[in-house]
């Protein structure tokens, strides 16, 4: 039993980001409390990463959040009930090198 009961049971979730740090960590989690996840990131950089790792069994598809079509469809694929969007530009240093691409993320 955990404080959050049987909320995310069975529950369609969308997970932007699944495969960061904080992304993993929170599909591990959501998996847990029995959650149906879709993820929707990039393919993370480093090997292993986290999220390989962990081996979740999750609908994974490998999506740029800048790609409106794709988000689109998966969206309308997946029918999400509750949305997490933590996909984003992590590094701070490559932040600063290019900021139109940190800010459209």
């Amino acid at each position: 039993m955990t404080i959050f009961g049987d909320v995310y049971k069975s529950r369609r979730v969308l997970l932007t980001g699944h495969t960061g740090f904080k992304g993993s960590w929170l599909a591990l989690w959501l998996k847990y409390l029995g959650a149906k996840i879709t993820g929707l990131a990039l393919t993370p950089d480093s090997t292993p990463s986290h999220w390989d790792l962990l081996s979740l069994d999750i609908d994974d598809r490998r999506v740029d959040v800048r790609d409106f079509k794709a988000v689109s469809d998966t969206v309308n694929f997946s029918s999400p009930e509750i949305v997490f969007h933590l996909a984003a530009q992590p590094l701070v240093r490559h932040s600063y090198k290019d900021l139109l691409e940190t800010w459209s993320t």
